[in-house]
């Protein structure tokens, strides 16, 4: 689902727009990736928020991994892992989460649910989104369930 960088701002997520345009250089300085990571983040929220899912907690960190975002889609509890890419070079966002990286979301996925136990008993699915830059803005793929928690 294509998009671009001019989504509005709202509860929890910074304006994607707002600040210098990470999004159509073609290299990442060094230096620069956290603040790119935070503007995909940013944008990754806004999206999310403009398809009516609700923000619930951003940059949920634990010794065992990080959340990036957690949010509500009506009654299910969304885990969501934001990733950008440059090129495709590298295989894309959704490629670059694999088995070993779903492990630990899932691993921390359990804590928070075992810190917030109220939630415990909501559906959950685990969401990527990947963004990539484009010429005429970042591109977004949403990938609702983009794998399962294995017991």
């Amino acid at each position: 689902m294509p998009n671009n960088a001019s989504i509005a701002s709202s509860s929890g997520c910074a304006s994607a727009a707002a600040g210098p345009c990470r999004w159509t250089t073609a290299s990442d300085p060094v230096g620069r990736s956290q603040d790119i990571g935070n503007d995909a983040e940013d944008l990754a929220c806004a999206y999310l928020q403009e398809q009516g899912l609700r923000l619930r907690e951003r940059n949920y960190r634990t010794r065992l991994g990080e959340l990036d975002l957690i949010c509500e889609d009506g009654d299910t509890l969304v885990f969501v892992e934001v990733r950008y890419r440059n090129s495709r070079s590298h295989g894309g966002g959704l490629e670059s989460v694999d088995r070993r990286k779903q492990d630990k979301l899932v691993k921390t996925a359990l804590y928070y649910l075992q810190q917030h136990p109220r939630l415990a008993r909501r559906a959950a699915r685990f969401d990527v989104i990947a963004i990539r830059p484009g010429p005429a803005g970042p591109h977004i793929d949403w990938i609702p369930n983009a794998f399962e928690a294995n017991a």
